[in-house]
This record gives C-alpha cells, structure tokens and sequence, in this order.
C-alpha cells in the first residue's frame, strides 16, 4: 500500500498552491500550518531547495471524530498535502493516505474514520 497519493500538472506552482487551497476547502479542509520548504532550508542550512510547500490540512470535524475515538491521534494530524515544482512547467501534488498512517494504531472505529478522510483527500488530488 502507498502511503501517498499524487498527481502531476502542468501549472505555475503558485496556481498549483492556489487550486490545492481551493479544492481542499470544497471538501471541508482547512489549512492551519504551511511550511515554505525551499525558504526554510535557504534560512537554516543556506542550500538551494526547489519550490516545495507542506500544506498542514484539516477537517475539523473530522478531526474532532478522531481525537474523541484516540487521543493520541493528534500526533498524525493535520493531513500533509505537499506541493512541489518539477521543473518544465511541472508541479506534484501529494496528499498522505490516512488509512496507511492509522494502520499503525490499531484501531477498527479509527481506520473507518480514515477511509472516509482517504475519500475526500483522494478526490481533492482528482479534482485538480
């Protein structure tokens, strides 16, 4: 099983940054952290890094199912989408698969949860 799923655009990065937001807001994600990869490693190691973003996704209530079935979930949340520039007019787009994650904790109720987060990251990824 892969623990991501993605797709390739052809598209600026800022677009696919932009599109990624949008289509993560339709199935009721938000985004509460976002990490400029390329500007956070040019800072702290001073090396050239591609465009890459990590978008910290969340579905609140979704979340909220899932904290009241483990407590320690929090540890595997937000959902991460990644974006990142491939050069030629190329950017990826990555979501983490929930269900492959949460397979680590054992938890039947949790891993329903997971499938129906899977579904809706599944079709943001589609969707663009």
């Amino acid at each position: 099983m892969s623990y991501y799923f993605a797709q390739t655009l052809r598209s600026s990065f800022d677009d696919a940054v932009a599109k990624t937001t949008a289509a993560l807001k339709e199935e009721g994600f938000g985004i509460i952290t976002e990490i400029d990869v390329k500007e956070t490693l040019k800072r702290k190691l001073d090396v050239d890094f591609r465009r890459y973003k990590i978008l910290g996704a969340c579905n609140p209530k979704l979340a909220h199912e899932a904290l009241k079935l483990e407590d320690k979930v929090g540890t595997m949340l937000p959902c991460n989408v990644i974006v990142q520039e491939l050069g030629s007019g190329q950017v990826e787009v990555a979501a983490i698969d929930p269900v492959a994650s949460m397979q680590a904790i054992g938890n039947p109720e949790l891993e329903k949860k997971a499938q129906t987060v899977r579904q809706k990251l599944q079709q943001v990824i589609e969707r663009l």
